[in-house]
């Protein structure tokens, strides 16, 4: 389905409206029901799926969910290339998200070759990189590099990446490290306040990193609704990522309809 597609040239095109991401954690989930929430994103709006986020996913359980999304949306584009009416599909690539060089898959588009820049561990910043490079060209996956930081409150992947959180009131030192996410050639830059946060990434945070570089901003945790979503849109990031959201809901279409609410509010 993605073959050709140019993934960093998907996520870094300059538009005027932020997009959406789902986050799809394997460990939380079965791939049958990741498919299911997933297609039903693809259906609200969503412009790319994201696969990883915890600590207990591996290569079998990260590989079975990234082929069941994919042949899923495989049959809608299928599908909608027999209307008539749809000339155009563009597909929605399958990005890995790892915790680390024990959870990729050669099945998926593109994975976010990331280093956690807050982490006082080598592991994060360079070990797990090291680890995962071979197989990442071996499986012929297309590498989007990118800057990682975790900021206050953090939740689990701050205190598993021994991150020194960025915390809300650090104006001069996220701009520092946006400036030196730029520098160092990465095209992305995600600000991270931790899955389940209690309270997402402070906007004027989103708004000093966004002044202080040209990257691609991608922003994710403690995001629960579009008018959160749309804070952090108006500070500059380019794509909201939201992951437990998608998992309070059982019922596919409950979530198509809250997704598409989500995504209408966040760009309103």
């Amino acid at each position: 389905m993605t073959e050709k597609l140019k993934v960093l040239a998907h996520l870094t095109e300059k538009n005027k409206q932020t997009k959406h991401a789902i986050l799809i954690d394997p460990a939380d989930q079965t791939p049958d029901v990741a498919a299911k929430r997933c297609l039903a994103a693809v259906n609200a709006g969503s412009s790319m799926i994201l696969i990883g986020g915890s600590s207990d996913t591996d290569t079998k359980n990260v590989d079975a969910t990234v082929i069941a999304i994919k042949e899923i949306l495989e049959l809608v584009i299928w599908a909608k290339t027999q209307d008539s009416m749809k000339l155009e599909t563009t597909p929605v690539p399958i990005v890995l998200f790892p915790q680390g060089a024990a959870a990729l898959s050669s099945s998926a588009d593109a994975v976010t070759f990331m280093m956690l820049m807050n982490s006082t561990s080598p592991r994060f910043l360079i070990e797990e990189q090291v680890a995962g490079a071979p197989h990442i060209k071996k499986s012929n996956i297309e590498p989007l590099p990118m800057g990682y930081l975790v900021c206050a409150p953090g939740g689990k992947v701050g205190e598993v990446g021994k991150a020194k959180l960025i915390q809300k009131d650090d104006i001069k030192r996220v701009q520092a490290y946006a400036l030196t996410a730029e520098y160092y050639g990465f095209r992305l830059l995600y600000l991270e306040a931790g899955s389940g946060a209690n309270e997402p990434v402070n906007p004027e945070l989103i708004k000093a990193a966004r002044e202080a570089c040209d990257l691609t901003i991608i922003v994710g945790g403690g995001i629960r609704d579009g008018q959160t979503a749309k804070r952090a849109a108006s500070a500059g990031a380019d794509w909201i990522i939201t992951g437990n959201l998608a998992e309070e809901y059982d019922d596919a279409d409950e979530l198509q309809r809250v997704l598409t609410n989500f995504i209408k509010d966040m760009n309103a």
